[in-house]
């Protein structure tokens, strides 16, 4: 099973945005725990995978190691880290995914700590 950690300033922000269907949503991230396939992979960087997953309007974005995801072993796959690290309506896609893009190039998966 594949463990999901989502930083501390994204978990602030469903919760003052969403209320009482931040549980919903952080149900709905924990289950790639299961299921680390889920999700639409949007972009690499080197062996790194930003993925999304949707909840009505709103993308939440993830960021994993691509080898292990795709062609990882059932243990390895058990070991596999996935955190979320931002979100987006619609209309800001783009700009976040070109955000997160730029802090992988620039400072590396360490960057999106529990801030």
């Amino acid at each position: 099973m594949a463990k999901v950690v989502i930083t501390r300033a994204l978990q602030e922000e469903v919760l003052s945005r969403f209320k009482a269907l931040a549980q919903d949503i952080f149900l709905s991230m924990k289950s790639l725990e299961e299921n680390p396939h889920k999700g639409k992979a949007i972009g690499h960087v080197g062996g790194i995978v930003i993925k999304e997953i949707k909840y009505e309007k709103y993308r939440f974005y993830c960021i994993t190691d691509g080898h292990v995801l795709k062609f990882g072993s059932a243990d390895e796959l058990a070991v596999l880290l996935i955190k979320f690290v931002r979100m987006s309506e619609k209309k800001d896609q783009q700009k976040i995914i070109g955000e997160i893009k730029n802090i992988l190039r620039s400072m590396g998966f360490e960057k999106f700590g529990d801030r």
